[in-house]
């Protein structure tokens, strides 16, 4: 973003988002707003955009071969800034995006359903006015119609990617049907006096989200929305395999809408490493049907933020070591990840130049200027700064960032007490 377009954003953001963006920058978070203020050294990361995601990506995927991408940092070297930076990149060239931070306790990727929830509910599209329920009915009235005959579920099946486990699929369907006509002398029967018709679409959507649902109530919706082949399947997802394949599955359903594909972003992925051996071991073979799924996803770019100390642990891990299970010996992990990951694209981090820093400031205090109300003094002010870089210049990027702004915050003070004073 060049000095003009970076004046326009500023003069046409809110007070409120302008203030937002400052305190979650205070606060080491990374506001969408002051992502798009704030990135410096932006070229270097549109020629990985351009050359991994954007293009090598798509001739990657023509050719049956994964793309993804690695963003490997310190931290508070902006790791979190440039997935956002990339996902937005995405999102203007026609990309589907998603991101979610992993956690050790509260979200591990070892818990897949919950990582799923999480790229679920933080689904956006280019258009931010469209949701996945509209562009999904939109996609049946295009290619199934309106028609309400008994061949309606099976036109709508063949829209959907073969891909998709049974159990989503059954949603799916669900979430375009009506409910079924029942007279009052039917509704006294036992098969309809439990069905309760107003909950059904938040349930569907709630389990198309991968909540976990009643199995009883699925049944019941399933039925009352005329769904034929649920039987066909259990109404319970085991294990993390059918979580990733509907997430592929949707990256299809996407491409068919019309978008270019899906970029999904997961950040904190050190965490990985920070949990117990036997949860290192199910991420470690999550990871790598990520990074290399047995079957190309064309359209499906993955986008994680790694500190050094994952890729140290993976290449320490003793992948000779076995567990004892009724007398037998099972390898502790599926792989030598440490092998099969050795030619993953990687994209360094480096730290900000001086000119990038100069330049940082620079628009650090535009935006709180215009976030806070004040004219600052432009001499005294950038002296200041400069300094306070010079005395911060070991320190992290985050931590660099707050002493910035705190010093914005001492330097506005002192212009209103002057002000107070005078009169």
């Amino acid at each position: 973003m060049n000095h003009s377009e970076f004046l326009k954003t500023i003069e046409s953001a809110s007070n409120f988002e302008l203030r937002r963006a400052a305190e979650r920058l205070r606060d080491g978070l990374f506001d969408p707003l002051g992502v798009r203020l704030l990135t410096v050294g932006n070229e270097q990361l549109d020629r990985v955009f351009e050359s991994v995601i954007y293009k090598k990506g798509a001739d990657t995927a023509d050719k049956n071969r994964p793309a993804h991408l690695c963003i490997c940092g310190s931290y508070g070297q902006g790791k979190s800034h440039s997935l956002t930076y990339l996902c937005q990149r995405a999102s203007e060239q026609g990309f589907v995006t998603a991101s979610v931070t992993l956690d050790p306790r509260e979200r591990p990727l070892s818990n897949f359903q919950q990582v799923f929830r999480e790229i679920m509910a933080s689904i956006r599209f280019p258009d931010p006015a469209m949701s996945l329920m509209m562009l999904w009915q939109k996609q049946v009235r295009s290619k199934a119609g309106e028609t309400p005959d008994d061949s309606f579920e099976n036109r709508v099946l063949d829209i959907l990617p073969p891909e998709m486990p049974l159990l989503f699929k059954a949603i799916m369907v669900s979430l375009v049907r009506e409910n079924i006509s029942v007279s009052e002398q039917q509704k006294q029967a036992k098969k309809h006096t439990d069905i309760r018709v107003r909950e059904i679409p938040y349930m569907l959507t709630r389990a198309l989200s991968g909540e976990s649902v009643p199995v009883a109530r699925l049944k019941q919706a399933f039925i009352c929305r005329q769904v034929s082949f649920w039987k066909k399947s259990p109404l319970t997802c085991r294990g993390w395999q059918p979580y990733l394949r509907m997430i592929h599955a949707l990256n299809s359903l996407f491409r068919q809408m019309g978008f270019k594909g899906w970029a999904v972003g997961f950040d904190e992925g050190e965490s990985v490493v920070q949990t117990r051996i036997s949860s290192r071991s199910k991420s470690y073979q999550i990871l790598d049907q990520i990074f290399f799924p047995e079957q190309a996803v064309p359209g499906f770019y993955p986008i994680i933020a790694f500190t050094d100390d994952f890729f140290l642990k993976v290449q320490q891990e003793d992948y000779s070591s076995v567990r004892i299970r009724k007398g037998d010996e099972i390898p502790r992990f599926g792989k030598n990840y440490a092998q099969a990951w050795h030619d993953m694209n990687v994209h360094r981090l480096q730290d900000l130049s001086s000119k990038d820093w100069k330049d940082l400031s620079e628009k650090l205090i535009i935006l709180h200027s215009a976030a806070y109300g004040w004219q600052p003094f432009e001499t005294e002010i950038r002296n200041e700064m400069a300094e306070r870089l010079l005395e911060s210049r070991q320190l992290e990027t985050r931590l660099k960032i707050k002493i910035l702004l705190d010093q914005l915050d001492l330097m506005q003070q002192g212009q209103v007490l002057e002000v107070r004073s005078e009169k």
